[in-house]
């Protein structure tokens, strides 16, 4: 398949494009950047492999949940160039893309509880198994304080069942505390990951119109109140 891949769910956004065994992949600024790195990326990734837009069979983007701005610029772009030039959608959710990137690293893992920072000491979360040839979602993801994660039920850590993510407690070793011990394995979404999971994606026909994408948002409440942040850091800056 010719795919094109966008995932600017947090800091770092990443970029990516195939043609068959052909890969192009582009890491920058993410963020507040997003709206002004994405498109030269874009542009890059597609001219390294001499593609235009309409050559493509689909465009994955990584659907959330994540930073609400990066999301909005993900989704708004791939549906900018989907209604240009006809290319339907592959909306991909976040706890799939770090759960591939494990395996990509350690195909034994079959089963991974994802735990990604949600900022405002919350923590986004849910449990995956591999089944074939995608991800199917044990605990459907939430939004939560981080003592309230916990293993599906059956689930304990061991060779092929791991956590990953980039949630890191800055008090002590607090996933330890909740999940008990474990391998925890530090990773992101990613566009490569996108690339990966795409093409069962669209085999499992779950390709959309640009007009019927959206971003996957898993609170509504994006900022805290002064009088919140305050609460959270007694004595000390907000």
């Amino acid at each position: 398949m010719k795919l094109l891949a966008l995932e600017t769910s947090t800091e770092h956004l990443s970029v990516a494009a195939c043609a068959g065994t052909r890969q192009a992949v582009r890491e920058v600024a993410g963020g507040a950047q997003a709206s002004f790195t994405l498109l030269p990326a874009i542009e890059a990734v597609l001219g390294e492999l001499e593609l235009a837009v309409h050559d493509l069979d689909a465009i994955a983007f990584g659907q959330g949940p994540g930073a609400f701005t990066g999301l909005r610029t993900a989704c708004a772009v791939a549906q900018g160039l989907a209604l240009g030039s006809g290319v339907p959608l592959l909306p991909i959710d976040s706890l799939s893309q770090v759960a591939q990137s494990v395996r990509t690293q350690l195909p034994t893992v079959r089963r991974v509880l994802v735990t990604l920072d949600a900022r405002m000491a919350q923590v986004y979360w849910g449990a995956l198994q591999w089944q074939e040839d995608h991800w199917h979602a044990v605990l459907e993801v939430a939004v939560s304080d981080p003592q309230a994660v916990h293993w599906p039920s059956g689930w304990q850590a061991s060779d092929d069942t791991v956590v990953a993510g980039s949630w890191v407690s800055p008090e002590g070793d607090l996933r330890q505390q909740v999940l008990g011990p474990h391998a925890w394995h530090a990773a992101r979404p990613t566009a490569q990951a996108l690339l990966a999971l795409a093409p069962a994606a669209w085999q499992r026909g779950l390709a959309v119109a640009p007009e019927d994408a959206a971003p996957f948002y898993v609170r509504n409440k994006v900022a805290q109140t002064t009088a919140e942040r305050q609460a959270q850091h007694p004595g000390g800056r907000a």
